[in-house]
């Protein structure tokens, strides 16, 4: 016997629609796009940021290795920014309907111009405009913020800028978590120990680009009385102008350091009860240089 299908037909819009497999849910869409380069390849390592039309953050991720993303969201306007390194930033507007899909189709980035460098000679860090900070786990738990207050810096830029240098000294005793305890116990012997060891330096000459304004700067830190090596990832800002119209420029960078590896111990402190700063620590450095009067 020849039994007979009983449920409701699928129309032929269903079964070809493009949220056919993707289930919506209510007064929601679909917002979709492509990435691509000049000449037509992906863009798998692009990001992207859907913000309301009130410019709040609503969704934000990376493209997939075919330089694509989609992404479900409710119903409304928005606007689109998409972002990689070495390319200028695309930004669009597009109207998300209920359970329909809006696709902005291919996205072609621009290849950016790389900033302007800084001219070759004598540069100092000013302190006013800088900041060399830290975070670090409390045992694993909340972050603990923290920042260096005293700190100066020179950058002999070279020609080619591959060829640079610079060396920059932190007064360990300017550690500041904005809680006064435990800065006492960080500057004790115990951790940065002060009185024996009052200021970490870094030195560096050598200077690697990545492409874009994307550098690597690799160097020796002492801290502890122990050095080593040491790799800044930086972000080179560019050149711009001050209040008084004195020529600046600007750089972020970011590294991550073990405590271990400088001898800075906190077995014995675990084992006392005393609850410290976790083993890894990451560095950020928001830094502006000004040509040395």
């Amino acid at each position: 016997m020849i039994g007979r299908w009983r449920g409701r037909p699928t129309s032929r819009t269903q079964r070809t629609s493009p949220l056919a497999g993707l289930r919506t849910p209510p007064s929601a869409g679909v917002l979709s796009c492509r990435v691509l380069d000049p000449v037509n390849e992906p863009v798998a390592h692009a990001e992207f940021a859907v913000s309301d039309s009130m410019g709040r953050k609503v969704v934000s991720g990376g493209m997939d290795p075919f330089g694509s993303f989609v992404t479900t969201v409710p119903a409304g306007e928005y606007r689109l920014a998409v972002s990689a390194e070495g390319y200028t930033p695309y930004r669009a507007t597009a109207m998300v309907g209920e359970n329909t899909l809006a696709s902005l189709g291919d996205v072609t980035l621009q290849v950016a111009r790389p900033p302007e460098l800084p001219a070759p000679g004598d540069w100092e860090i000013e302190p006013a405009h800088s900041s060399i900070a830290f975070t670090a786990r409390h045992i694993g738990l909340a972050r603990i913020h923290g920042r260096f207050n005293a700190f100066a810096g020179v950058i002999r830029v070279g020609d080619p800028v591959e060829q640079s240098a610079m060396h920059v000294v932190i007064d360990a005793a300017s550690i500041d978590t904005n809680v006064r305890m435990r800065d006492d116990h960080l500057r004790s012997a115990d951790f940065l120990d002060v009185r024996q060891y009052p200021t970490l330096e870094f030195y560096s000459d050598r200077f690697v680009h990545k492409g874009g304004n994307r550098w690597a700067v690799t160097g020796a830190l002492s801290l502890h009385g122990v050095t080593r090596t040491v790799t800044l990832d930086t972000e080179y800002l560019g050149l711009g102008n001050g209040m008084e119209g004195e020529t600046r420029a600007a750089c972020r960078a970011t590294t991550e350091l073990r405590r271990d590896d400088f001898t800075v111990s906190w077995q014995t402190m675990l084992a006392r009860g005393i609850a410290v700063v976790g083993p890894s620590i990451r560095i950020e450095l928001d830094v502006q240089v000004v040509p040395k009067g």
